[in-house]
């Protein structure tokens, strides 16, 4: 749990793995209502502990795209289990009902769909 450090963490894992977010601005309009400093330390202490790279967005030169490294990818079959375990148990979860459906018939397809999203980004 060290590298992870607390919820925002994993939110900011998800996010980025499940939800096509790569910029500060959009980490922080989330929806979650994280504060700035909180968001940036996360993303600092992802990036130190080398779960995401930061890079200088090529277009617009004073943004920064946030992406995951090997080492975060690693971590989508637990993302996914965490997803499935809080749409079973969790009343409150937003997951999609397409996207369980996929988890749940065939978990590695939508893994390898995912995947390739990511490396789309």
């Amino acid at each position: 749990m060290s590298q992870f450090g607390d919820k925002w963490s994993f939110l900011i894992i998800r996010d980025l793995m499940f939800k096509g977010r790569k910029y500060y601005n959009e980490f922080l309009e989330a929806g979650e209502g994280i504060s700035t400093n909180i968001l940036a330390n996360r993303l600092a202490d992802l990036e130190h502990n080398g779960i995401i790279s930061k890079h200088q967005d090529r277009i617009k030169r004073s943004k920064y795209i946030y992406r995951l490294t090997e080492k975060g990818i690693a971590l989508m079959p637990m993302m996914l289990a965490m997803i499935d375990w809080a749409e079973k148990f969790d009343e409150q979860t937003e997951v999609p009902p397409e996207f369980i459906r996929k988890l749940r018939q065939d978990p590695d397809k939508l893994q390898q769909e995912l995947l390739r999203q990511l490396e789309d980004d």
